[in-house]
């Protein structure tokens, strides 16, 4: 039987993101697979895996915003922006108040510039940075626009190297390595990001997801209906878009629709018939008009 949904996976430390849609491709017998946005080897958290069609969909996931509980050490920097790297500077400082960071926070909620980590996938010049960095070389790289919906203070550690603790909500391509030097260059001291979970991607939580035991179990049942969100409600947050029998025969077609009113702005929306199966994402527009982006034929 072929599966077309999504799984929420919770991602441990120590493996890549390809390794868990290898597993999932394995456990689910399936090789139409695909995970909605890279988590870095030694960070855990949310990671969505689609499978079979619902790939199709793995462009409009990974836009949404995502959420990480971080941990910042102030007074030491590495060449990696994170633990695993050497440290290259080392500094004992005092730890900030919380009105000193909320107010350092305000300052970076919104759209900013990041410039990306010589360790990370980002290419320049044809090469991946990550590879130029293994070279000890270190080259130029444009700022890229972020946006941090919202800095959430939790704690702050006092001692040698003091830690604060947040909850960050934020774009997709934030490198939250960045953003605790960033943060920490603001507050005056070295920084580097000591830990990183990330806790939601899109609609999908932490309490969405399975583990690898979990999904194990579930692989030797068979029980996937228990685990898979189903197609049509993979982008559930979207509003939808309901019509007759013979509509349905013209969304099959590929053929604009005309809901018979204005949305006001342009924007996407899920096509179901009067029994809620899915059909299609279109795209409503102001005039009036809903046009197909995507046919989903033949999906039970």
């Amino acid at each position: 039987m072929t599966i077309h949904g999504l799984l929420a996976v919770w991602k441990p430390k120590g493996c890549t993101s390809h390794d868990v849609v290898a597993k999932v491709r394995r456990w689910t017998g399936q090789k139409r697979a695909g995970h909605t946005g890279t988590l870095d080897p030694e960070v855990e958290g949310v990671l969505p895996v689609c499978l079979g069609q619902a790939t199709r969909l793995v462009e409009y996931l990974q836009d949404l915003p995502k959420e990480y509980s971080a941990t910042l050490c102030l007074g030491i920097s590495t060449e990696t922006e994170d633990a695993t790297g050497r440290v290259v500077e080392r500094k004992p400082v005092s730890a900030p108040s919380n009105r000193r960071v909320e107010e350092v926070f305000e300052t970076f909620t919104g759209e900013i510039e990041q410039i990306p980590p010589m360790y990370s996938a980002v290419k320049v010049g044809g090469r991946r940075l990550y590879e130029l960095a293994r070279e000890g070389r270190v080259v130029d790289r444009p700022a890229r626009k972020v946006t941090i919906h919202e800095l959430r203070l939790r704690e702050i550690v006092e001692g040698e190297y003091p830690e604060i603790r947040f909850d960050v909500l934020c774009s997709k391509g934030t490198y939250i390595r960045t953003l605790c030097v960033d943060l920490g260059k603001a507050l005056g001291a070295p920084a580097h990001m000591s830990s990183l979970v990330r806790t939601a991607s899109g609609p999908f939580r932490s309490e969405d997801c399975f583990g690898f035991e979990e999904l194990r179990e579930i692989a030797a049942r068979g029980d996937w209906e228990r685990a898979v969100i189903p197609l049509g409600e993979v982008l559930g947050q979207l509003p939808a878009l309901v019509v007759s029998q013979e509509e349905a025969k013209q969304v099959y077609d590929g053929v604009s629709l005309l809901p018979g009113e204005s949305p006001g702005e342009s924007r996407l929306v899920r096509v179901l018939d009067e029994t809620g199966r899915f059909l299609a994402l279109y795209r409503w527009l102001p005039d009036g008009t809903a046009k197909p982006e995507k046919v989903f034929r033949d999906v039970e």
